[in-house]
């Protein structure tokens, strides 16, 4: 049996498969649309999870389950310092100092080849934003290097900041393992 339309111009007349067609279509539509909703809400935590579901991201063997109990994953990175164009007396000291080394001073070495400062720091806390400050001399000096800046957060990071256009900075590092 055919279907009838109406439409601005008039009515339009439409085979019974058509009908069944945009039928499925609307509805497939709303169970997408649905599914998007319930996956983004139980995934970020807006909705509870189901009772007897899981409650959370589950590892998908019990291998990658066994590594992520025995050590957290972390990561090394390299920090680097070198005296701005200009400068003519090299600091006594350079020092880093942020959330990764529990805003503990840790000195970087002088390398004398390269006219740089550097260190590594090894087992930094992964999938976090850290906040740091490089010191030279004691003093807050920029960092070039680094993924962006950040408002300070705590009296930690108050001390030691950078005045910007948009009041006092601290780096920051996306710390994010492969």
């Amino acid at each position: 049996m055919p279907v009838h339309l109406p439409t601005l111009s008039g009515a339009i007349t439409l085979p019974r498969q058509t009908e069944t067609f945009l039928f499925d279509l609307l509805n497939l539509r709303e169970l997408v649309w649905n599914f998007s909703i319930n996956m983004f809400d139980s995934t970020f935590g807006k909705k509870p999870s189901q009772k007897g579901g899981p409650l959370g991201w589950e590892p998908r063997s019990p291998l990658s389950q066994k590594k992520s109990q025995e050590r957290p994953a972390s990561y090394a990175k390299v920090f680097r310092w070198r005296m701005p164009d200009g400068r003519a007396e090299a600091p006594k000291s350079v020092e880093i100092i942020g959330s990764f080394t529990g805003w503990e001073k840790v000195p970087l070495l002088r390398d004398g080849t390269l006219d740089a400062w550097h260190v590594t720091l090894h087992n930094i806390p992964a999938h976090h934003t850290h906040h740091y400050m490089l010191l030279v001399d004691g003093k807050p000096s920029q960092d070039k290097n680094c993924d962006g800046m950040a408002i300070p957060r705590g009296p930690e990071e108050e001390q030691y900041t950078i005045q910007t256009d948009r009041g006092p900075r601290v780096f920051m590092l996306f710390a994010q393992t492969k």
